[in-house]
């Protein structure tokens, strides 16, 4: 059987204090969320790069952290553009409405 998959976001309807992180509920809004995320890609690619660097020193002497490391960094990399993409078309289709 599969398991359907948890993002478990703090954002959790569209309408009311949530998106505007007003609400005492402890949600945030998009832009928060969304910069949450950066910052954790960000950190992905510095540990990335920290670990190719003691590959390369000889500090590390197994190359199977190093590449997970690498792929963890290169996916979320991946996400985050296809997420950046998505809402820029959303922001053109939204701008394309007529009124």
């Amino acid at each position: 059987m599969i398991e359907k998959i948890n993002l478990s976001l703090p954002v959790k309807s569209l309408t009311g204090s949530a998106v505007n992180g007003t609400g005492d509920t402890g949600e945030q809004n998009f832009s928060a969320v969304f910069k949450n995320a950066l910052q954790e890609v960000n950190k992905l690619q510095f540990e990335a790069d920290a670990a190719s660097q003691k590959l390369v020193t000889g500090k590390v002497d197994d190359i199977a952290p190093v590449v997970i490391a690498a792929e963890k960094a290169s996916i979320a990399l991946q996400l985050t553009v296809q997420v950046r993409n998505k809402i820029i078309d959303a922001y053109n289709e939204v701008m394309r409405m007529q009124v």
